[in-house]
């Protein structure tokens, strides 16, 4: 046999097994990107940071009604302005002239 076709022999079989490795790895990364196996790493996330979230609202439970009455007074808070606001646009002040509503800046 000639140095060719041993050097030949050699380098197909170094081919083949990266080969072996590279469809190896193929193989791993469809497995591991599957639809169902992301699936279940997604609602094992879910599920930990719901447990996570749980125990910190179990044991922060002032900060807790703080931050739901602030969101609750953020989203309500047209209506709650319009309330407080009522007696106030019918009010002319002590010259008959209606409130500015600029900050009271005149434009003359």
């Amino acid at each position: 046999m000639s140095d060719l076709e041993r050097q030949l022999r050699e380098d197909r079989a170094l081919r083949n097994a990266a080969r072996a490795v590279v469809d190896a790895d193929v193989a791993h990364l469809r497995s591991v990107f599957a639809p169902s196996h992301l699936a279940g790493m997604a609602g094992d996330e879910a599920s930990d940071l719901f447990d996570r979230a749980r125990d910190a609202a179990s044991s922060h439970k002032g900060i807790l009604a703080t931050l739901i009455a602030a969101i609750f007074i953020w989203f309500a808070r047209t209506p709650i302005l319009s309330l407080l606001s009522d007696g106030e646009e019918d009010v002319e002040d002590e010259a008959g002239e209606e409130p500015m509503s600029d900050g009271g800046v005149s434009h003359e």
